[in-house]
């Protein structure tokens, strides 16, 4: 059975489950300043075991970001992607002044648009709105970017 959490992930955890759906490596350090200093994070754990996990960064009044959405392999396609994102969303909703817009954004992994789309979200480019753009900084080039 499926259980969340909030909050309550650890470095370990979040190193070994960005390893497990092949993400670049990150520095240790670099994990836990990006746990810490998120907004809110929540996990999907089944028994004891991480299997999908969600961060919001951002500045909890005009914009929030959806971060590091990760479901290891066997768990995709079972609903534990669209069980984090919903409490991801409600805590951003909790966040929002009433009468207010808050913008709720993501950058999405090639392909998994009509994942998002199903959960509310537009693709970039539309005719308002430009691409999402990035940029890595790094002491050597990537030559994958």
């Amino acid at each position: 059975m499926i259980t969340y959490r909030e909050n309550d992930i650890t470095v370990s955890e979040y190193l070994k489950i960005r390893g497990k759906v092949g993400w670049r490596p990150i520095l240790e350090e670099q994990a836990e300043k990006a746990l810490a200093r998120s907004l809110y994070v929540g996990g999907a754990y089944d028994g004891g075991e991480l299997v999908g996990m969600g961060r919001i960064v951002g500045d909890g009044a005009v914009i929030c970001y959806v971060q590091d959405l990760i479901v290891i392999p066997d768990y995709q396609k079972k609903g534990v992607g669209s069980l984090v994102l919903s409490h991801l969303k409600e805590y951003v909703e909790s966040l929002r002044s009433p009468g207010s817009v808050m913008m709720f954004c993501l950058m999405c992994a090639k392909g998994r648009e009509p994942f998002y789309e199903k959960h509310g979200f537009i693709a970039r480019p539309t005719d308002q709105l430009g691409p999402g753009m990035i940029q890595y900084l790094a002491d050597e080039p990537d030559e994958n970017s």
